[in-house]
């Protein structure tokens, strides 16, 4: 249905307004030799794919804004390295390793120089962490911070991952522990009385985002892993995105007792009286990455890094949750989006 004239894009949400400008973007008749049937498929995943032979180029683009993006509590350090690591994330989620990155500023003019320097320091030092050089930018007057990067990767064809691609049958699994962040913006919401060491820890997992690089590569070179995506909008966004990518034909069920929600999540939960596993599930900002394997290779993976089996693809089209009681109920997909 198309929208009427007085429609505003918040009527739409980030998700479908992305959906209607790629319904767009392939301009009949124009051609590339960049471009094959996978880089089409790309450009609703997490990076764009580019035909290089044996390679795919991988390219990918988050903005970040102050008010968005950034709590008051985030130094600038921490702001740069958030640039950096929410792009890297795109990238391990396409299995893929880092070329370069590419970041342009809007800056306050009110904004100090040590304050400028700060942020530099933090992009270069998680440039350094992600094994890539800052290659290029650009800088503008804005009335708010505002950060663009560009990341540029590569990997063999063979081993890319995409949302597409899940079977019946395979482990769905995550690459780490959930709902920390969540109760890192928690307790800075709220600011709980708890223990020191648990308040940092929460507080380093909302404001130091890492990118799961080596585990992105290490799923896509392994040869079992079907489908991938990273899951800094929420887990229950990110699954519906895979059932969206395998065109309904997938469908999720996940086992309550099996989400890797550490004993934080509940108590943090329990303080400002949220619910852990929405948390958990909804909130995002844990930059772990969830994928879809087989049985067989869950089991190979499991004894090389450390990683979470959540529940298995049926062929539903929905997504369902097996809760503590045994109970089985279909769950909406949803988590963080922009302009909604």
């Amino acid at each position: 249905m198309m929208p009427s004239r007085n429609t505003k894009i918040s009527d739409l949400g980030e998700k479908k307004l992305v959906r209607r400008l790629l319904s767009r973007s392939q301009t009949p008749g124009i051609n590339s030799l960049f471009l094959n049937k996978i880089s089409i498929e790309s450009l609703s995943d997490d990076a764009a794919l580019l035909d290089l032979g044996d390679n795919f180029l991988v390219l990918c683009s988050d903005m970040l804004m102050q008010s968005t993006h950034f709590p008051e509590e985030m130094s600038y350090h921490q702001i740069g390295q958030k640039v950096v690591a929410v792009n890297v994330s795109d990238l391990a989620a396409m299995g893929s390793e880092t070329i370069g990155i590419i970041v342009s500023m809007g800056l306050p003019k009110t904004m100090l120089v040590e304050e400028f320097d700060e942020l530099v320091e933090g992009i270069l030092n998680a440039c350094q962490k992600y094994g890539m050089p800052l290659i290029g930018g650009d800088t503008n007057e804005a009335s708010e911070l505002t950060l663009c990067g560009t990341c540029i990767g590569k990997v063999k064809k063979e081993h890319v991952l995409m949302k597409s691609g899940a079977k019946q049958g395979d482990v769905i699994a995550v690459t780490g522990q959930l709902g920390l962040a969540a109760s890192g913006f928690k307790v800075l919401e709220y600011g709980p009385y708890i223990d020191e060491d648990v308040k940092n820890m929460v507080i380093k997992h909302a404001l130091e985002p890492e990118a799961k690089l080596n585990e992105g590569k290490l799923l896509s070179s392994s040869g079992y892993v079907s489908s991938a995506t990273d899951i800094t909008d929420g887990i229950l966004s990110e699954l519906g995105e895979i059932i969206d990518s395998n065109h309904g034909k997938v469908g999720i069920v996940l086992n309550q007792d099996d989400l890797p929600i550490p004993a934080e999540v509940f108590k943090i939960a329990e303080i400002t009286d949220s619910d852990p596993f929405e948390m958990a599930m909804a909130y995002g900002e844990d930059f772990e990455l969830v994928f879809t394997i087989s049985p067989e290779g869950y089991d190979f993976l499991k004894s090389k890094i450390n990683i979470y089996k959540i529940g298995q693809v049926d062929s539903s089209g929905t997504i369902k949750m097996i809760d503590k009681k045994g109970n089985t109920n279909i769950i909406t997909p949803r988590g963080y989006e922009h302009l909604k």
